[in-house]
């Protein structure tokens, strides 16, 4: 049974259920740690099936607030308030002043930052990476796998990918900690001056394995940001591909208004 709406069509029970236990978790009435109502609680509030409230709870569980335990029903989670991605976050006085991008914006948000290094070395580029360094597919690249937490909890992964001929001279770049101001910082202090970061990003339900990597319910949405890093001689000398958790930011450009 559906209830009609501006344009004349109907919401699904199960999605007008799901809205309001969301609803319940962003105002506070459902806090971090409660207990969502059980199936059987949920039915005699609703009076709907059980079938109703089982399809309702998978619509709860896809918006990223509650994770579900075993035996025990769904908790609402603790998340930490998002923050702001920011364009201003590349900064070259940033880079100079040893503070990477993640960690100049978790400063500012006045939050904890840690990152966990998952994999670095050596791999063959894969054909959509090879086409953005514009090396051969396969040609071997520097592969480096971050996850990321915020107030200890994961929020982003990170895979940055750099042609093998800029990396191989560039000693820090296989270290866990390349140092202040990250691999940006060690690039230009190379000789790899940028001159821009072009980004791209598009939201998405998370895969299986990204969930449980970044403490999510199966499905929960998701953006992947794609990031080509461009020197002042127009190479790209990094490819950077990052999954983030959507419920965890808010994305904040400065447009310049002049041609």
């Amino acid at each position: 049974m559906g209830t009609a709406v501006g344009d004349g069509r109907a919401v699904p029970r199960y999605v007008q259920i799901a809205d309001e236990i969301v609803q319940q978790i962003r105002a506070g009435v459902l806090k971090a740690g409660d207990m969502v109502p059980s199936e059987s609680e949920l039915v005699k509030r609703y009076g709907v099936s059980g079938g109703t409230i089982r399809k309702a709870m998978v619509e709860v569980r896809a918006s990223g607030l509650v994770e579900t335990r075993h035996g025990k029903g769904s908790l609402v989670k603790a998340r930490p308030p998002v923050r702001h991605r920011s364009s201003d976050r590349f900064r070259r006085s940033l880079r100079r002043g040893g503070k990477a991008a993640y960690l100049a914006e978790s400063e500012q948000a006045g939050a904890t930052a840690a990152v966990s290094v998952l994999y670095i070395g050596p791999m063959g580029a894969p054909e959509e990476i090879a086409e953005r360094l514009d090396v051969a597919p396969g040609a071997q690249v520097l592969a480096r796998r971050r996850l990321y937490f915020r107030n200890g909890v994961p929020v982003e992964t990170a895979t940055s990918y750099l042609p093998w001929d800029v990396v191989k001279d560039i000693p820090e770049l296989f270290a866990e900690n390349p140092g202040g101001g990250g691999i940006y910082a060690r690039l230009e202090d190379h000789g790899h001056v940028f001159a821009e970061f072009i980004e791209t990003l598009q939201a998405r339900p998370a895969a299986k394995a990204e969930a449980s990597e970044l403490k999510l319910s199966a499905g929960a949405p998701v953006v992947h940001l794609v990031r080509n890093a461009v020197t002042e001689e127009g190479r790209v000398v990094e490819v950077c591909d990052t999954l983030m958790a959507a419920d965890q930011f808010v994305f904040s450009y400065r447009i310049p208004a002049a041609d």
